[in-house]
């Protein structure tokens, strides 16, 4: 196996060195990613539970109106 040239070698840095800027910025990208998807996370269950109350309430109101027409 010959040596490598210097011209070879600085292509080989240079493509190195460029994968390792791509590997940085896939994990900040990734990092964004998670945080964004917990945000979300956060945010689907606030609304479900806003979504459970309000069914909740409609559903108490049905009763109190079903109650009064009963009594009417």
């Amino acid at each position: 196996m010959a040596p490598m040239e210097q011209p070879e070698i600085n292509t080989l840095i240079e493509k190195v060195d460029q994968l390792i800027e791509i590997c940085d910025q896939l994990q900040l990208q990734n990092r964004q990613l998670l945080a964004q998807e917990r945000s979300w996370r956060e945010e689907r269950l606030q609304l479900i539970e806003k979504n459970d109350l309000a069914r909740q309430k409609v559903e108490a109101m049905i009763l109190r109106l079903k109650s009064l027409e009963h009594d009417s």
